[in-house]
């Protein structure tokens, strides 16, 4: 019997740790919604194989190898796709812009007033007012930016223009356009495009 637990535990230890690496290496902190639901099933398919001892060890790694696929497969969708990515990662929120706070957004996304100065303290700021632009990304942590020109705000990023950054920025469709009419570049050309200290910096995809 025992010998049948420390056999699973060392070739599910072994098959896992060869799952995530195919999967890619990532920290806790940056997990998106996807790859955090696999890391969870994974963890009850092992806890269950190694729970029941007259249970196969296949039962277990067939399911595990699906969902390998399954992340690596939504994975690549989601770097193909914007609008895809989007919808299982979200959206950055800015949560302080040109130095004021957004209650509106932080009550949308339920993120209150203790949590945005816990997360400032927490990066040595004590005071908001000394802050010009912070950006909650999707894992949960807070970016801050003290100077206005310092922050690079995305514009476009895989050919596809990001509207809400754009209006946040006070500006309209037509301005990205002429900034890509007068270096001669296709939107669908465009990687990633970023603007910062006054100026516009563009990657193009080859």
């Amino acid at each position: 019997m025992y010998f049948n637990i420390i056999f699973k535990t060392l070739v599910l230890y072994v098959y896992i740790a060869i799952c995530y690496r195919i999967m890619g290496k990532k920290e806790v902190g940056q997990l998106s919604i996807i790859d955090l639901i696999v890391s969870i099933l994974i963890a009850e398919l092992a806890a269950m194989s190694i729970e029941e001892i007259d249970r196969s060890i296949f039962v277990s790694l067939i399911p595990i190898a699906v969902l390998v696929i399954l992340q690596i497969s939504l994975s690549y969708i989601a770097l193909k796709s914007n609008k895809f990515r989007k919808f299982i990662d979200g959206n950055p929120q800015v949560i302080i812009n040109k130095g004021k706070v957004d209650f509106k957004q932080m009550q949308k996304i339920r993120y209150s007033l203790d949590d945005l100065i816990s997360q400032l303290r927490e990066q040595g700021i004590k005071n908001i007012n000394d802050v010009n632009y912070a950006i909650l990304e999707n894992n949960g942590k807070l970016s801050v930016f003290s100077d206005d020109n310092t922050y690079p705000m995305p514009i476009i990023i895989d050919g596809t223009i990001d509207v809400d950054t754009v209006k946040n920025m006070k500006k309209d469709l037509n301005w990205v356009y002429d900034i890509l009419d007068k270096k001669k570049i296709k939107l669908e050309d465009v990687f990633y495009a970023f603007y910062t200290k006054n100026k516009t910096f563009i990657i193009k995809k080859n």
